[in-house]
């Protein structure tokens, strides 16, 4: 029961009832990437109307989380390129980054140096600075 109602409910959480009837019924499944992502497009690469191209879009394997998605099957979501990577020999570019996911609000934020949040100490301020005061 709670797997149902999470499933009517939660758009973050994989897909909706709504969503998993509407790519059952106009989706075309492109692919799936290394992190279980499912990748589709319109039936037969047809073109929305009210859009002007052919609508994409991916099912998440867990929680929606937009930066799951590979730079290949970036480009391809966001019309960057035509052909899905599945489709070609798809190999990324020296500078492109594997995933990382983000850890804002957990323990493994980020956290620069002098930050209030950061377990270290700021150092005391030297004579570098002079703080303002109304009467000066």
């Amino acid at each position: 029961m709670r797997d149902f109602i999470i499933q009517i409910f939660a758009w973050w959480h994989k897909a909706t009832l709504g969503t998993r009837f509407n790519t059952w019924r106009r989706g075309e499944r492109v692919g799936e990437d290394e992190f279980g992502n499912q990748y589709y497009r319109t039936r037969g690469g047809a073109v929305d109307p009210s859009l002007g191209f052919q609508r994409r879009w991916v099912i998440y394997s867990g929680t929606a989380e937009a930066s799951t998605i590979p730079p290949g099957w970036w480009g391809w979501i966001h019309h960057t390129v035509d052909v899905a990577p599945s489709e070609t020999e798809y190999r990324p570019r020296p500078w492109q980054k594997p995933h990382e996911p983000n850890m804002t609000g957990t323990a493994e934020a980020y956290r620069p140096p002098g930050s209030m949040l950061t377990p270290e100490h700021r150092p005391r301020v030297t004579g570098d600075y002079d703080a303002w005061s109304p009467d000066a």
